[in-house]
């Protein structure tokens, strides 16, 4: 947008400039009434044109310390035209700027991202302090591990009464019991929690060991796992099978229930009896000792002490220490740590039903007496 010189001088005698030049059109004053603006009375916008040699006497002097006397000054001396094009200075051109090259991406670098682990990779190596990679047991699939293990005891003869567990009248079969615990992710459960390992124990009677307690954990050391290891965890499980846990009815086998419907798989779960443990002990128990977690009854009633061991809460790191190359000690702590869990669950099933076995055959004594 152009301004030219006249509509300055108007725009300042609008403004009330009264040394501005009139223009060289009739000006119209806002507000003010035509007659002044025509005589160019002292009230009025108007003035009686001014002779040449005024108006260059007007254009030697220098322009007033105003924005429009500034302006005015900047229309009149600023070159057009092909004189603006001449005397504009020169602009240095910009060199363009060099676009780097994109790099290719590294393989080995996504696979890291994304927590893969390809176990046939023959440039795979493990890191320098992950020189134990030694995994116990043996692989019965790709990245499943079946431990055995064997604790030569005497199976009981008799039914077991789980009148303990407040079901009068109701009894199982030592070796339709399965006592079982998970090794999982992390205890916040949903969708996200899954379980690397499961420990279970029953009464077994070995050809060539004799009866005993058959210990068998299932390991996942992959991901890709998961769908092997619940496939042979529910060949382990029969109708007449009843699961016996510590807390497990809760935490345990909800999760395998929901591990189990992700990987669009029948849940044998559901269908089977549950016995839990730690809501018996815990009526039995409450305000004897500290607390009822599974390490303090294996120590203040089974007399059971614990060497070495892994605390629960660091399961989830060993194992997923191990899935980034790490070393597989801590991992083979872990399943110490299990294989323990489910030795005394079969101690504690056979304690609280002797405890309540003997409260009974007490109070009928004291019936007796009575009597």
């Amino acid at each position: 947008m152009s301004l030219s010189l006249d509509k300055l001088r108007l725009l300042r005698r609008q403004a009330g400039d009264a040394t501005a030049a009139p223009a060289s059109g009739p000006a119209i004053a806002p507000g003010r009434g035509s007659a002044a603006a025509d005589t160019g009375a002292p009230g009025g916008t108007g003035s009686a044109p001014l002779p040449a040699a005024a108006n260059d006497a007007r254009a030697r002097t220098p322009a007033p310390a105003s924005v429009f006397g500034w302006v005015e000054q900047e229309i009149r001396h600023k070159p057009t035209g092909a004189a603006a094009r001449e005397t504009a200075p020169a602009v240095p051109a910009v060199p363009p700027v060099p676009v780097p090259a994109l790099r290719k991406p590294e393989i080995g670098g996504l696979r890291r991202l994304l927590g893969l682990r390809d176990r046939g990779l023959s440039t795979a190596t493990p890191r320098e302090n992950a020189k134990d990679r030694h995994v116990p047991g043996e692989e019965i699939a790709p990245g499943l591990f079946l431990i055995e293990s064997f604790v030569t005891q005497a199976i009981p003869t008799e039914p077991l009464s789980l009148a303990f567990a407040k079901r009068e009248g109701e009894q199982v079969q030592p070796q339709d019991l399965l006592f079982f615990d998970t090794e999982t992710t992390g205890l916040a459960g949903g969708t996200g929690t899954r379980a690397f390992m499961i420990g279970a124990a029953d009464w077994h009677t070995h050809p060539d060991r004799g009866d005993g307690l058959r210990i068998r954990q299932l390991l996942m050391t992959t991901m890709a796992a998961e769908t092997a290891m619940l496939r042979e965890f529910a060949g382990w499980l029969q109708p007449s099978t009843v699961f016996s846990s510590y807390n497990g009815r809760c935490y345990d086998a909800p999760l395998l229930k929901t591990r189990y419907r992700l990987a669009r798989q029948r849940c044998p779960i559901t269908p089977l009896d549950h016995v839990d443990l730690l809501f018996p002990t815990r009526r039995r128990y409450r305000g004897t000792w500290e607390n009822c977690r599974l390490a303090t009854i294996e120590r203040q009633l089974l007399q059971i002490v614990r060497e070495d061991d892994l605390p629960g809460s660091e399961a989830p790191a060993a194992w997923l220490n191990y899935l980034r190359g790490g070393s597989a000690v801590n991992l083979r702590r872990v399943a110490e740590h299990n294989h323990q869990d489910v030795v005394t669950l079969a101690l504690l099933m056979r304690r609280l039903v002797a405890e309540e076995q003997r409260d009974r055959e007490t109070l009928a004594l004291q019936a007796i007496d009575a009597v």
